[in-house]
């Protein structure tokens, strides 16, 4: 009886040596593409986090941001007064003077209030900043409701110039309806103006220091 054909020890090393390459590139190409399409992922959603948290913050009121609102409350006022505190900074590298009109003042909640802040341009050239906002405590940025305000608007100032800034809010009287806000007492709402590095080229407002002026 014929014998089957055997491969010597020697061949059957050779064979496994020839193909031993070929299915090592195959897996490292398929490592670098999973790994490829991670980082792709991650790159993707580092770029989607800041609009995604600014919307959320926006959404919730997270973080003591306030919302945005278009008119005032259907309900109107309530009877139950709250006070309101006002805070204001500038950062480092901005020369600017900048102050609530008032320090504090008591309102219904539900009552649409206009109260101003002014900014003064102490250097002696053209400068520009811009504002951010939050409210404390925290877990009330959801029912602080602005109608107008000049926050994450650019803002140019010409040597010395002074304006006035209104806001005008409301405290939603939902917040009535929020068991863990009983005690609450006041609202502190607190701005800080940042320098702009490049701020884009656009005239200067007239400037009439003792008129008060819509939103800038």
């Amino acid at each position: 009886m014929d014998r089957e054909p055997t491969i010597s020890r020697d061949q059957s090393r050779t064979a496994r040596q020839g193909r031993g390459p070929s299915r090592g590139l195959g897996r490292d190409v398929l490592v670098a593409s999973i790994c490829g399409g991670v980082v792709a992922l991650m790159v993707g959603a580092s770029y989607a986090a800041v609009p995604f948290y600014n919307w959320f913050c926006r959404a919730t009121g997270f973080n003591g941001t306030t919302q945005v609102a278009t008119s005032a409350p259907a309900t109107g006022p309530i009877a139950r007064k709250i006070a309101v505190r006002f805070d204001s900074n500038v950062a480092p590298g901005l020369p600017w003077k900048f102050e609530p009109d008032q320090s504090e003042i008591e309102v219904n909640i539900g009552q649409v209030v206009t109260v101003f802040y002014t900014v003064t341009n102490q250097a002696a050239r053209t400068t520009a900043g811009q504002a951010a906002y939050n409210v404390a405590p925290l877990t009330v940025g959801s029912y602080f409701q602005k109608i107008n305000c000049f926050c994450f608007t650019e803002q140019t100032m010409a040597p010395g110039e002074k304006r006035e800034m209104p806001v005008v809010f409301y405290v939603d009287p939902s917040i009535a309806d929020d068991h863990e806000n009983d005690g609450l007492n006041t609202i502190t709402l607190s701005y800080t103006f940042y320098p702009v590095r490049d701020p884009v080229v656009k005239p200067l407002a007239s400037g009439e220091d003792d008129k008060r002026k819509g939103n800038l």
